[in-house]
Formats: C-alpha cells, structure tokens, sequence
C-alpha cells in the first residue's frame, strides 16, 4: 500500500487532501457535539447535528452528479473545498442564543462535501492503473477511518485543552490545505469526452435520471447501491454513541472521543481487510457486503449490553470494522461496473441513498433514546442491522451466482 503512494504522485495528493480534510472535520464534530449538549442537554439535538451532516448532502443528489460527470473533477474539488473553508468558520458563531447556526453551518458543510465525494469517488479509477484500483481504495477509504481515530481522539484532547472555538478554526485551514494538494494533481480525474458529451451542458434531472436507468438495467449496480444504503436503516446507532458516553458512563469529551476513535479505527482497518474479497469480482463482493452487515450488527448488539466503556469501545471497533470493509467493497464493485461518463451520477445516487436512510434512522434513535435511554434503542437498531444483512444475502443469491449483467425487472 505505501509503495503505491511512493510511486504514483496524484494518488499521494487525493490521499493527503482526504486526511487533512477529515481530520479537520472530527476536530470539528467532536467539538460541535460536546458544545450542543452543553446548549441543549437534548439527546435529540446532538441526533440533529449528525442528521445535518447527512440529510442535506440528500437535496442537492441531481446536482452533485451532473456536475462530477459534465465538469472537470479536479477544479470542482478545489472550487468546493475553498466554499467549506467559509462555512466551517459560521461555527464561531454559535452561542446559547444561536444555537441553530451549528445546524445551518453543519449543514452547508455537508451540502458542499457532497459535491466532493461522487467527483472523487469516480476519479479514482483514473488516478491509477487497474491492478491498483482494490489498493487505491483500501487507502482512501482507511483515511476515513484513520480520521475518525486519530481526529476524534485528538480532537476531544484538543477541544478540552485550547478550546472548542480552536477546533473549529483549524477545520478551516484544513479545507485550504485540501484544495491546494488537489490543485497539484496533474493525470486528469475525468476519462475523456467524445465531443457531443464534452460539450454537453448541465442537466441535473435529466442527468439522473439518465443515471438511475442504467442502475435499473443492472442487477449488479442496483445491488452495490442498495448496500450502504441498507447500512444506513441502522446508522443511528452511531448517533447514540455521543449519548451512551455522556449519559450512560458519565464521561465528557473524552469519552465521546474514544468511542468515536474506536468508530474509526475499526474503519481503517476495515477497508484493508476488504482487499481479500475483491478476487471473486462482485458476485464475491456482494457476499462479503452481506457479510459485513450482519457482523456490523452482530457487533452494536454487544455494545447495548456493554457494562463499560472499554467493553463498548471493543465492540464498536468490530463493527465498523465489517462497515468499513462493506462499504469499501461496494465502491469497488461500482468503479469496476460502471463506465466513467456515468460513475459521478451512479455515486452521487449511491451516496444520496446512504445519507437519506442514516439521516432517517438518526432522527428516530434521538428521539427513542429521549424517552427510552441509549441501551434499548442500539438492541433495536442493531437488531435492524442483522435482518437487512439476511434479507441482502437472500435476495442477491442469484447475482452472486454469476448472473450480474441481467437487466433488472
């Protein structure tokens, strides 16, 4: 893996990009949740800032598609990432009297971020050689989670000790930094046009709509979508992570730290382990995603019935640990399965799918554990989990014995 980013230059720079990009971000959130809890002691404000980072990137699915397919991906990065750097610093706002600004600025950060990840999600194919393609991946999608660990870990130390507002400062230099390594990259992130598509204009309906009918036509491509989708219906078990620190074992930032931390490690290591699975081409990653669901719920069942926070930092490493790896399999399958005038919309929807179903399941686990408390809620939701996996593997059974290219009914 790092011979790969020794020796092919772009890939250094997305990669470096994506970690100072995220690691400014968990500075950010870990902050931003400890000071609305602070605000509002309300178990559904702190669901509300995670569904802000989700449900908006949703709205805006028919433009952040169109433009990672008619526009050129390396300019839209930097053009977005240098909006971001405005909207994190709304976040020095925030007081008892303006609490809706960590919504609204949490919000247009997120809005903009989902014009990054389907431009860069598709640009990776062109970035390198195709022998590569599991490796590039396993990497960027190791970033998030080696993020999440080291940034949510360092970031509540760093919360506690310079303060909250120094968190959210430092997310904006991180954007910078983002769009100046992305500006160096120089193999171009999009395949080339034929004229008639180089020269076509915006359309964003039209353009997903184009988008969603390939997926229709393929059994393949439709079943990689479904799957972080499907992972989403259980998501808001990670919103109750924040709550079962403060609430349940009495700690403060720190202790949301750890459990973030131990979130993100097992979503570093994850997507290496997804490295092994990708020989049988997607039949084989559909199994594993199916795999990986069922042990990502497996996993949150134990947390509900951990007796401490150690117990529950295990736990939930293991299960983001199955997460990390599903969610890098699917991104896999699709860059294999789709051609790249088509990749931007068909990860645009991916991710559009993803984000409406967490949004959704974070919403109704603030408000269960409001009146239930965070225990019963993640028995709930995990158990959600385990049966969306089974229903997957059944479902998916005759895509995964060879007939992936069938159209779709």
């Amino acid at each position: 893996m790092l011979a790969l980013l020794r020796r092919n230059r772009d890939l250094r720079l997305l990669f470096g990009a994506q970690v100072v990009s995220f690691l400014g971000d968990w500075f950010a959130d870990v902050a931003l949740l400890g000071l609305v809890l602070d605000l509002t002691h309300s178990d559904v404000a702190a669901a509300g800032i995670l569904v802000a980072g989700f449900f908006p990137s949703f709205l805006v699915t028919p433009l952040t598609g169109a433009a990672a397919d008619r526009f050129d991906r390396r300019r839209l990065v930097v053009v977005i990432s240098s909006l971001q750097v405005v909207a994190a610093l709304t976040f020095l706002l925030i007081g008892a009297g303006t609490v809706w600004i960590a919504f609204a600025g949490r919000a247009l950060v997120a809005m903009l971020a989902a014009f990054i990840v389907p431009a860069t999600s598709a640009a990776v194919p062109n970035l390198v050689e195709p022998e590569d393609l599991a490796t590039a991946n396993a990497l960027l999608g190791g970033v998030w989670g080696a993020m999440v660990a080291i940034g949510a870990a360092v970031g509540g130390a760093f919360a506690a000790v310079f303060g909250r507002d120094a968190s959210f400062v430092a997310d904006a230099v991180t954007f910078v930094v983002a769009a100046l390594l992305v500006a160096r990259i120089r193999r171009p992130m999009s395949a080339a046009r034929a004229p008639g598509e180089a020269s076509a204009r915006m359309r964003p309906i039209a353009d997903l709509h184009e988008g969603l009918a390939y997926a229709r036509s393929r059994r393949d491509v439709l079943f990689l979508m479904l799957s972080k989708g499907g992972f989403g219906l259980a998501s808001g078990v990670v919103a109750l992570l924040a709550v079962l620190a403060t609430d349940t074992f009495h700690g403060g930032d720190g202790s949301i730290g750890l459990l973030l931390a131990a979130r993100g490690l097992g979503a570093l290591l994850g997507p290496i382990l997804a490295r092994r699975f990708t020989a049988g081409g997607v039949p084989g990653i559909l199994t594993a995603c199916g795999f990986g669901g069922f042990l990502y719920g497996a996993g949150y069942v134990f947390v509900s019935a951990s007796p401490t926070l150690a117990f529950a930092c295990a736990f939930v490493l293991v299960a983001h640990l199955a997460a990390g790896a599903q969610w890098t399999l699917s991104t896999i399958g699709l860059q294999i399965a789709v051609p790249d005038s088509l990749r931007g919309r068909i990860f645009a929807t991916d991710f559009a799918f993803v984000t409406l179903t967490t949004s959704v399941s974070y919403l109704v686990a603030g408000s269960l554990s409001s009146a239930m408390g965070p225990r019963p809620v993640l028995a709930g939701f995990s158990t959600i989990a385990v049966t969306w996996a089974l229903v997957y593997l059944s479902v998916t059974r005759s895509v995964r014995a060879g007939a992936g290219t069938v159209a779709a009914s």
